[in-house]
């Protein structure tokens, strides 16, 4: 760490090193310890202070100029994803030593809104480069307001420091890394072509054909009289329900945004209803997001086509993070006053106390009269772990006791979900996303929506 001594020379502020406070702090008990044991060598003090002073200012002269730098920054990125960023700077001098940066930046792109990297110079260009990555932790516009770059001389002793004004924005968008998986995109190509869409046009609910009878499909779809007739057997297949309507409902209340590995609840939900949802305009079916906190906040329009997906995400970004309690009543009020047809209501939620889960529990029951509708909620890893740990002591014991309590509460709360008509999907935050389209396919098969 520097000294917190510096003065300007030609717009750059030039700061001692740590190496110099170090040896300022070192030279002065000598020079008293001499000025004790020989008064007349007092001069010695000023003497070794000037000439240190001396030592920074041409260690410095030798640092050279600050005569370019560039910032390379992405324009936009996704919550969770690590993301490249640069720094270029073109430094006039031979005997230039360390060179630094810090950025001051939003804390969602960075934890306590810096970032720190050190450069290096490249032998062919001269110039000095360096990369890190930055993980955002949270939707949203962030921006990198200054840059503090900082070289040292090649004594170490002295450094020259500039600040420059930067403004680059950076947009942060819901994570699509689970659409854009090959594990995805094949069971998307799979789900067009080969038997895996045959499975899918003969679990519907409406008699479509009959065909040879292949192994893999269920048995109970063999029509016996027909095979009976032709001496082979013969399956009957029935057409998947297609342009169902799908609402994801995002409760963006103060539990959901509580992190999980890093990453608020509601950002884990955002990029599972976003892989969900290109699943679903892939099979012909419409999708709509709907957000809420204290009152509605988001609510779109119904996208028909796969390649508008790119509007579900920037209407996803606009899901905001709320510091209170959610108005289930006035939510599911709303939402079910906009739609017209029976569609599948996918609710995002979680809740920390039985009254709020009571109220939830009452307003998402009422959507079941008309709609058919799926709870998804994360699991509590962390409680999970605390009740299943081995207690040590009075003080675990009575850790591990609560959380089996909460976890018994969440048990009973979902029961009466379940009781209600409402299908509930738990899962842990790196399998909510898979989970869901599961759950999603396996309703849509079974012709539960329309």
């Amino acid at each position: 760490m520097a000294l917190k001594l510096s003065f300007s020379l030609g717009g750059t502020g030039i700061v001692p090193s740590q190496r110099a406070a170090l040896l300022a702090a070192l030279s002065a008990p000598l020079a008293l310890i001499a000025a004790a044991a020989a008064p007349g060598t007092w001069i010695i003090a000023p003497a070794l202070g000037l000439t240190l002073l001396v030592l920074v200012l041409v260690d410095v002269l030798l640092a050279g100029k600050l005569e370019d730098w560039r910032l390379i920054a992405p324009r936009n990125c996704e919550v969770g994803a690590a993301t490249a960023l640069t720094i270029l700077t073109d430094i006039g001098g031979q005997m230039t030593g360390r060179v630094e940066a810090s950025l001051a930046c939003d804390p969602r792109l960075s934890p306590g809104g810096r970032i720190d990297l050190a450069l290096q110079r490249d032998p062919a260009s001269l110039a000095y480069s360096g990369t890190t990555a930055i993980t955002p932790s949270r939707r949203g516009t962030g921006e990198i307001s200054h840059m503090w770059l900082r070289w040292h001389g090649p004594l170490g002793l002295g450094a020259r420091q500039r600040k420059v004004l930067v403004a680059e924005e950076v947009r942060i968008w819901p994570n699509l890394a689970a659409v854009r998986s090959p594990a995805l995109q094949a069971f998307l190509k799979d789900s067009s072509f080969g038997m895996i869409a045959r499975r899918m046009r003969g679990e519907g609910t409406q008699f479509e054909a009959l065909s040879d009878y292949q192994p893999g499909m269920d048995r109970r779809r063999i029509d016996w009289k027909t095979s009976a007739r032709h001496v082979a057997l013969f399956a009957k297949e029935y057409e998947v329900e297609r342009n169902n309507q799908i609402v994801f409902a995002f409760d963006c209340g103060q539990t959901m945004c509580e992190p999980v590995a890093g990453q608020p609840r509601i950002d884990r939900a955002v990029s599972a209803a976003l892989a969900t949802a290109y699943v679903a305009l892939k099979g012909g079916d419409r999708v709509a997001l709907f957000g809420f906190a204290a009152r509605p906040e988001v609510a779109t329009p119904f996208i028909t086509d796969a390649r508008d997906f790119s509007r579900l995400q920037e209407e996803a970004a606009r899901l905001d993070y709320h510091a209170q309690e959610p108005n289930f009543t006035l939510a599911m009020a709303t939402l079910a006053g906009r739609l017209q047809r029976r569609s599948l209501v996918v609710v995002f939620s979680d809740f920390t106390d039985p009254t709020s889960a009571e109220l939830m529990v009452e307003s998402v029951a009422r959507l079941v009269k008309r709609h058919f509708v799926l709870f998804v909620t994360l699991a509590d890893e962390e409680l999970e772990t605390i009740a299943a740990a081995q207690p040590d002591g009075m003080a675990e014991l009575s850790m591990a006791v609560s959380a089996d309590g909460l976890l018994r509460q969440r048990a009973l709360v979902h029961q009466r979900l379940r009781q209600a008509g409402v299908e509930v999907v738990e899962a842990p935050y790196n399998q909510i996303g898979t989970r869901l389209i599961d759950a999603y396919l396996a309703i849509k098969r079974a012709g539960r929506i329309g």
